[in-house]
C-alpha cells in the first residue's frame, strides 16, 4: 500500500464491551492498515487489566514480532531496568504500543526498523482507546514521540513536554518521555548513564499519581 493510499482503520475489528483478552484475540485479526502482511504477528499488549500505570511505545521491533509481546527486546531491558531504578512493580505495569505490527525493510536477511506512519498511527488508534477504556489507568506514559502522538492526540516535541503531567484525549493523566531505544543509541557511556537516570525520574513522576 502506498504511503498516501487511505488506511481504513481498525475501527472495524475492534470488539464492542470486550475485555483484554477479547480484544487481544480480535487484533489477531486485524486488517486495518498493510503492515499485518509483512509482520509475523500482531503484538498486542503485555500486563493485567488492573494496572495502574500503561506505558505506550511506538510499535514491535523484531524481537517482539517474532515472540509476540512487547518489550521483550534490547529497549525493553533498558525499560526494565528503568522500572526497577524508579521502584515500579512489574505486576502494577501494562506495556503496549500505539502501532501493533511490526514496520521494517528488509536488508538481506536483517529487518531492519522503519518508522511507523501518522496513517498507521491513526489506523491502529481504536485499539489504544479500547485499552485505555478497560484498563482504565491511573496514568500513561508515552514513549517517544510516536506514542505521544497516539496519546495525546497531537504532535508534540519531546523536549518540550518531557517529564510534564498532561492530559491524555481521553483526560488520563499522562507524561511523555523518551523512549529507551533512545539510550541504545547513544555511544559515549556517560550519556547512557545520564539517559536511563532520566528515563528513571520520568517514570517515578508518572508513578507518584499512583501512590
Amino acid at each position: 500500500m502506498a504511503e498516501s493510499e487511505e488506511r481504513p482503520g481498525a475501527e472495524h475489528w475492534v470488539p464492542r464491551d470486550a475485555d483484554l483478552e477479547d480484544l487481544r484475540d480480535a487484533a489477531e485479526e486485524c486488517r486495518g492498515c498493510e503492515l499485518w502482511r509483512d509482520a509475523t504477528q500482531v503484538v498486542f499488549s503485555r500486563g493485567a487489566a488492573t494496572a495502574p500505570l500503561m506505558l505506550v511505545g511506538e510499535q514491535p521491533g523484531d524481537r517482539e514480532d517474532l515472540e509476540g509481546e512487547p518489550f521483550v527486546g534490547p529497549a525493553g531491558r533498558e525499560l526494565h531496568e528503568a522500572l526497577e531504578a524508579a521502584g515500579i512493580a512489574d505486576h502494577g505495569v501494562y506495556r503496549t504500543n500505539a502501532v501493533k505490527h511490526f514496520r521494517f525493510e528488509q536488508r538481506g536477511k536483517r529487518r531492519i526498523h522503519v518508522k511507523p506512519a501518522v496513517g498507521h498511527v491513526v489506523a491502529c488508534h481504536p485499539w489504544l482507546e479500547a485499552e485505555i477504556a478497560v484498563v482504565r489507568p491511573a496514568v500513561i506514559v508515552a514513549l517517544g514521540a510516536t506514542a505521544a502522538r497516539a496519546v495525546l492526540g497531537r504532535t508534540v516535541r519531546i523536549g518540550e513536554v518531557r517529564g510534564m503531567i498532561l492530559e491524555s484525549s481521553d483526560g488520563t493523566p499522562a507524561l511523555v518521555t523518551s523512549h529507551p531505544s533512545s539510550i541504545l543509541r547513544l555511544r559515549d557511556e556517560a550519556d547512557r548513564r545520564a539517559a536511563r537516570d532520566g528515563l528513571a525520574a520520568d517514570l517515578g513522576k508518572a508513578a507518584e499519581l499512583i501512590r
